[in-house]
């Protein structure tokens, strides 16, 4: 249970409960972190459009890269958490390896990333919602208006005690991964129309296609992994239990991405897959599952898909929070962001304005008359992918600067071999997907090559503007106030 420290003043303010205490283990923290990843809605909603979008029948491949290249990322997080003991993840590692100018910009880079993810899926649940429960007799409501009650029930719970949150998270998780599971249970009983093979890991349909925007969906499918960092001042022993959830979530993650959107192949056949992803990517999941699973697994897997996008939702209100928190407590965001609620113990004030933030998006695509899946979740992700790949590369070289600079850990494939491998792969996917990054929003000439239009520059632009405005404070406090400056790294945490 989540219990706070004795209040703490900060700058400028009366005396507020800022700190944040807690006895999350492995299990817990790998449930929230997992519950953000969303494994149902990466299956339903990301893997027809990676197939759709990507490299068709290979994509499966494209989670057992994307597994590696972060895989790699991990070890050097996790010896950043043994020997940083602070929250933060990303802000906190890079403010300490690199210096606060690329930590702050890093954080605001962060912000984006995980707010970008987070509305994606509101408009998919949104979506989802509107098209179930018109389905079944309901008023036929727009998308929005849906998405907008889930962002009134996750705040609810975002403003409570964590463990209710981890809680919630628990029981949805095991639901969606026992239906997948069941799901690909029934396909290799049934053997699929084309029998079972390994063609989604052959090489000419590895690399058929566009593979970058399959990896892009790939790494989208992961984004959350990291964030167990983020809870190292609500988890019990932090120093064991961090690294382990770490590594449990990134390598489970991958497994059971890789296993189940390959019994997606297997289910329509190699030659057919494509065309039935085309016709509707957002009902494929539940298209597959009536054939498979029946009528009865077809309901169970709407309502579970439904959930899933919730658990993820729910998750990344949490991440997003608690890295307002951070920044909130280290001086570069307002003070009211990094205080705790003397009953709930949750950063109550930082989670309203999170609600409030993902509300006024949401309105904004629906007068934009945005599609919510093909624009609202395809191009938001390709933001928060992007920007996730720069972060992780980022902080990368934040760990080989810091443990070159330190001396704290001397293990080289700790500090320097793996870190290294994760930045040359981290920097290659970042690349390709800013390259193809048309392709994904619909940029493109009469010929279909891609051409960086209006709706590109401006999601790309936000990816430099972000952490452009974070290198700004930093500079602009460096020279205003250089007692807040040099306290931001000692302050992160409370």
């Amino acid at each position: 249970m989540t219990v706070t420290k004795e209040p703490t003043a900060s700058v400028g303010t009366a005396p507020a409960e800022r700190s944040l205490t807690g006895s999350l283990g492995v299990t817990s923290i790998v449930l929230m972190v997992v519950a953000a990843a969303a494994p149902l809605t990466v299956i339903g909603g990301s893997a027809p459009l990676g197939i759709l979008l990507g490299n068709g029948v290979g994509f499966p491949s494209m989670f057992v890269v994307a597994a590696i290249v972060l895989l790699f990322f991990a070890v050097g997080l996790a010896a950043m958490t043994r020997h940083v003991p602070k929250p933060g993840a990303f802000f906190t590692f890079v403010n300490y390896g690199l210096g606060k100018p690329a930590g702050l910009a890093t954080a605001f880079l962060a912000l984006l990333t995980y707010t970008t993810i987070q509305v994606a899926v509101y408009g998919y649940v949104g979506y989802i919602l509107s098209v179930t429960l018109t389905g079944l007799g309901a008023p036929d409501l727009p998308w929005y208006l849906y998405a907008l009650a889930a962002v009134a029930l996750v705040g609810f719970l975002g403003y409570r005690h964590i463990d209710l949150s981890s809680k919630v998270l628990g029981v949805l998780l095991l639901g969606e991964v026992g239906v997948v599971l069941a799901l690909v249970v029934a396909v290799v009983v049934n053997g699929g129309p084309e029998g079972l093979s390994m063609a989604p890991f052959e090489p000419n349909n590895v690399l058929t296609g566009s593979p970058a925007i399959g990896l892009m969906f790939a790494i989208a499918a992961f984004i959350g992994f990291e964030s167990t960092a983020i809870f190292r001042d609500e988890a019990k022993d932090p120093g064991r239990t961090i690294p382990r959830a770490t590594y449990v979530a990134v390598i489970g993650i991958g497994v059971f991405y890789t296993l189940a959107s390959w019994a997606l192949v297997m289910a329509w056949g190699p030659s057919g897959v494509v065309a039935q992803a085309a016709e509707n990517p957002g009902a494929m999941i539940l298209i597959t599952t009536l054939a498979y699973l029946g009528p009865i697994g077809q309901v169970v897997m709407n309502v579970l898909l439904i959930t899933s996008m919730f658990a993820c939702v729910l998750s990344f209100h949490n991440v997003i929070t608690r890295y307002q928190h951070s920044m909130s407590n280290a001086r570069v965001l307002p003070d009211f962001l990094g205080r705790v609620h003397t009953k709930h113990s949750a950063p109550h004030l930082s989670s309203i304005v999170q609600t409030g933030t993902a509300g006024i998006l949401i309105v904004v695509f629906a007068v934009l008359g945005l599609d919510p899946v093909l624009q609202v979740f395809t191009w938001l992700s390709g933001v928060a992918t992007l920007s996730i790949a720069i972060l992780m590369a980022v902080t990368s070289i934040a760990v080989v600067v810091y443990f070159a600079r330190t001396k704290q850990d001397r293990r080289l494939w700790n500090t320097v071999i793996a870190p290294v491998l994760g930045l040359l792969g981290l920097l290659g996917a970042a690349v390709l997907i800013a390259t193809n990054f048309p392709f994904l929003v619909g940029d493109v000439d009469a010929d279909g090559a891609p051409v960086f239009g209006v709706v590109s520059a401006v999601l790309l632009g936000l990816v430099v503007i972000f952490p452009l405005g974070g290198l700004v404070q930093a500079l602009i406090l460096k020279r205003t106030n250089r007692v807040a400056y040099d306290q931001i790294t000692d302050a992160i945490g409370g």
